[in-house]
């Protein structure tokens, strides 16, 4: 039987073996990868401490601390293991941002941001690691890792991603280790290294500790198996009693890795750990049915992410990733990749890029913020490119006559030349650009000048420090607006901004004010990244940016971050007075404000609330068509146009308008209202009532509607219906 088991086994090695492809390499080849792999590893560290701070790590950064107490109080502070509908971020493995906190408190780091920079570059440079080592595996060849080293490098979305997104970068360390040693089981099998082993499971539950996608792991070891068992016994015909050992074997083995490291994945993180089965299951379908949707501008246009397109994520990663990566990894399937010997490696490299794509598009899953939640996937696909250009370097060096190592190491070189030259864009980016690698986009698009206005920029919030920066620079240089008291800046994300004015705040108060919302507040300096600002109004050449711009954070020469300066606060003193009743005061500001800047939308639409009161029709309606000029994509400024037509009586052109504000946010009940206003005094009970139940869908507590509905089933003779919803209406709180 031993005998039999061993000719199955060294049968089955046999078939694994992957013969060398291509010229034969030079040992100088592997010294380069190692050369390059300390330069990345040097310059990615340098290159993070110039990072800002993400819009999600505030958040992180406290459930670390939480963890931290977890553990450090032998699972006695059970804020880390209790999720609540106020705290959700124990369904968080986060075991990177963990880490570092961990590494934070033993280097005593005051600049603890800083310190999860770091501890995340690293992860990136890990994943750039295993990416090219899948490539060396499968080509044998060490001008293969060089390809994909640099290819991953200068792929600015991924490098970007790399500074501060501890959320969505480390999943992809992991999920790339966790393909490295599943290759290298699979490749090496029945001869397991009992460290590939240890090191699969590793990245398993590193994978799990991070996100809980990370179970998807194990559904890739699982089916590579099968594959691999099917393409050498069955297939075959081969099916003896010592390959079914060999299956048990394979089978045995598999599942002590996927033990091994399901069980560090619990042990990593404390939710999971107080009940190793449910628990993962119910993160696991609350992630995927994920309630929180955002606006996002995607061409051109505001869209609920929970209504994006099917073809977002696909449409997002095609425009943002090198043109040279979708060059290569078209080139392998035809250069090499669909041989005999390599396909099976060729179907796990681009299985683990394709499907978690497909999933996202056919589940119709809530994603936003361009492709970041299927990162994880975009490794396995520069490992393909780096194999394309390799096997088309071969070929090209397989036709040159002579074929002396000299002769093959310089038509290599020239060929890796080639595609840095593929990737002379990306690269002029990173150095131009640094620190907002990732907001790039490609030629495929337009670039950066075509993609302003038409898709989210620095929707992470990058820009914020330097921002901040130029405002402590300013003031250190012309002095503080008002020196008795705090300079006030004020932004939409807080966190990030408050975080770059910790070290001061003797001097800076740090406020939230939003975009549509920022004349209605006190304050000196505002710090507003351009991303959720209406597109309309992003491409307005006269409105935008602001007049009171000091400051711009640029790439390429258009602007994602502004720093406005306040000179003027006449759009403040005037909300102030119509809040307190002091109509003329409120005009005289408002009107003041607008002759500082006529494009002002908070003194616009103050003024025009102020002049509808009054039954000033005319003059409101002359203000938001002006405001609709330089805005078409304001709903606020259409509203205020349809109900103005409304309460002239012109049914048509408030029907009209106020359906244009539907169709700019199907969740603004504003347009509906109005438009159920308009049918109700058009005689169509129908129409009305339609829109009425959209509204009270909604909003089921938007008592209005409740009265609305009842007159028109009173208009339309139903009086019982209409004393039903009148009582539906008083049961309200």
């Amino acid at each position: 039987m031993k005998k039999e088991i061993k000719g199955a086994q060294k049968e089955v090695a046999t078939k694994q073996a992957a013969p060398p492809v291509g010229a034969k390499e030079s040992a100088a080849w592997r010294w380069a990868f190692i050369g390059l792999l300390a330069v990345a590893l040097v310059a990615i560290v340098r290159l993070c401490l110039d990072a800002g701070i993400s819009g999600d790590e505030h958040f992180h950064y406290k459930h670390a601390a939480d963890v931290y107490s977890f553990y450090m109080s032998g699972g006695k502070d059970t804020v880390a293991a209790t999720m609540t509908q106020q705290n959700n971020m124990p369904s968080y493995g986060q075991v990177v941002d963990n880490i570092a906190f961990f590494v934070g408190k033993i280097l005593h780091a005051e600049d603890y941001m800083t310190v999860r920079h770091v501890v995340n570059a690293i992860c990136g440079w890990l994943a750039m690691l295993f990416a090219s080592l899948i490539a060396f595996r499968v080509s044998k060849q060490w001008k293969a890792a060089i390809l994909v080293l640099i290819l991953m490098f200068f792929s600015p979305r991924f490098l970007g991603h790399s500074f501060n997104n501890l959320k969505d970068l480390p999943l992809a360390t992991g999920m790339i280790m966790g393909l490295y040693y599943i290759i290298v089981f699979l490749q090496d099998f029945p001869k397991v290294k009992k460290a590939t082993m240890v090191m699969l499971a590793v990245s398993i539950g590193f994978a799990i500790a991070v996100r809980i996608g990370g179970l998807l792991l194990i559904a890739y070891f699982g089916l590579f198996c099968a594959v691999l068992f099917i393409k050498n016994y069955k297939l075959s015909g081969i099916w003896t009693k010592p390959n079914s050992l060999l299956f048990g074997k394979m089978l045995k083995w598999g599942l002590i890795v996927v033990v091994a490291g399901y069980a560090l994945a619990m042990l990593l993180w404390p939710y999971g750990m107080a009940n190793p089965i449910e628990r993962p299951k119910f993160v696991l379908s609350y992630m995927s049915q994920f309630a929180i949707s955002i606006r996002q501008n995607f061409e051109g246009k505001m869209i609920w992410s929970s209504e994006l397109p099917l073809y977002y994520t696909t449409k997002f990663i095609l425009i943002t990733i090198p043109i040279a990566v979708i060059v290569g990894f078209t080139v392998y399937l035809f250069a090499g990749g669909l041989k005999k010997e390599s396909w099976f490696e060729t179907f796990m490299i681009y299985f683990a890029f394709i499907f978690p794509i497909f999933w996202i598009t056919y589940t119709k899953a809530n994603v936003y913020g361009g492709w970041r939640h299927s990162m994880f996937s975009y490794p396995p696909m520069v490992v393909a490119a780096g194999l394309g250009f390799n096997a088309l370097i071969n070929w090209i060096t397989q036709k040159i006559r002579k074929r002396s190592m000299r002769t093959t190491n310089i038509a290599c070189a020239v060929g890796i030349g080639g595609v840095l030259m593929l990737l002379s864009g990306p690269i002029l980016h990173t150095i131009r650009n640094h620190p907002y690698e990732y907001v790039y986009f490609n030629d495929l698009v337009g670039g950066m000048k075509q993609a302003f206005g038409r898709y989210e920029l620095d929707y992470y919030y990058h820009s914020s420090r330097e921002a901040s920066e130029w405002i402590k620079a300013d003031v250190a240089k012309n002095g503080a607006p008002d020196s008795t008291r705090k300079t006030k800046v004020v932004t939409w994300h807080q966190p990030s901004v408050a975080y770059c004015f910790r070290n001061d705040t003797a001097n800076f108060s740090v406020g939230f004010a939003r975009w549509y919302e920022r004349g209605y507040s006190d304050w000196d300096y505002a710090v507003f990244v351009v991303t959720g600002i209406n597109p309309e109004l992003q491409k307005s050449k006269s409105a935008f940016p602001p007049k009171n711009t000091a400051y711009q954070v640029k790439v390429d020469g258009m602007p994602i971050c502004l720093v406005l300066k306040r000179s003027d606060r006449s759009d403040y003193y005037g909300h102030r007075a119509m809040q307190q009743g002091q109509v003329g005061e409120a005009i005289e500001y408002l009107q003041k404000a607008l002759e500082y800047d006529s494009y002002n939308e908070q003194a616009l639409d103050d003024l025009i609330s102020i002049y509808s009161r009054m039954q000033m029709t005319d003059s409101a309606l002359e203000l938001a068509k002006r405001w609709v000029k330089f805005n078409k994509g304001s709903s606020a400024a259409l509203t205020h146009v349809a109900t103005l037509y409304l309460n002239k009586g012109d049914l048509s052109n408030a029907l009209l308008t106020a359906n244009a504000v539907t169709k700019l946010n199907s969740r603004d009940i504003s347009g509906l209202w109005i438009a159920a206003n308009v049918y109700a005094q058009e005689n169509n009970p129908n129409a009305a009532l339609q829109n009425l139940n959209r509204i009270l869908q909604m909003r089921a507590n938007f008592k209005p509607a409740y009265q609305l509905m009842a007159q028109v089933y009173s208009a339309a003779g139903n009086k019982q219906q209409a004393q039903r919803v009148i009582e539906a209406m008083n049961s309200i709180p």
